[in-house]
């Protein structure tokens, strides 16, 4: 099936990953993550390893694995990025062109379609900052899925729950059958 790449943001949602790893593994697709290094505190790599039958890759810098760098030879031919949960911060980073991580410096080589599953508060997905770093992402063509309303890890319940795998899943196999 396709070539796809999971970058993992910082975020209590991060948890869900490994569920949409799985699913798109069991549905034959090949699949490479990639974790910023906060992410680490919420997920394993481990986990998300045994679970994509890959190594994970969380350095910008591992000449012995990747002499081109991580950033240029995980992303090079994959046919999708996701990135789930993509967090205020990642959304920011993303619309600006920030390349401090692996993750925010392989969004900048990535040359496939891009599909984002935010993942916050209600009180930063409203924020303004956000709302005009999605615009600018829309912009440049980006896709989005989510985010829904529901229960927050916050205590509330609001606008900024990360979508469900299963969602996630059905949003990115469209964009691999050429669905806009």
């Amino acid at each position: 099936m396709a070539k796809l790449v999971i970058g993992v943001g910082a975020g209590i949602a991060a948890f869900k990953s490994a569920t949409l790893v799985s699913r798109l593994v069991q549905a034959g697709h090949q699949v490479r993550v990639v974790m910023t290094p906060a992410s680490q505190q919420f997920i394993g790599a481990s986990t998300l390893s045994a679970l994509s039958g890959a190594p994970v890759a969380c350095e910008g810098f591992e000449p012995a694995r990747y002499p081109l760098g991580p950033h240029i030879e995980i992303i090079e031919d994959a046919e999708l990025l996701i990135v789930a949960p993509a967090t205020a911060d990642l959304l920011g980073k993303f619309a600006h062109g920030i390349a401090d991580t692996l993750l925010t410096t392989m969004w900048l080589q990535a040359n496939c379609p891009t599909l984002l599953a935010p993942a916050m508060s209600n009180h930063m997905w409203d924020k303004p900052a956000v709302q005009r770093n999605v615009a600018q992402l829309r912009d440049d063509g980006v896709q989005f899925v989510g985010p829904e309303e529901g229960w927050l890890s916050c205590r509330k319940r609001g606008a900024g729950r990360m979508s469900e795998p299963e969602t996630i899943q059905a949003a990115a196999e469209a964009l691999l059958a050429g669905a806009p």
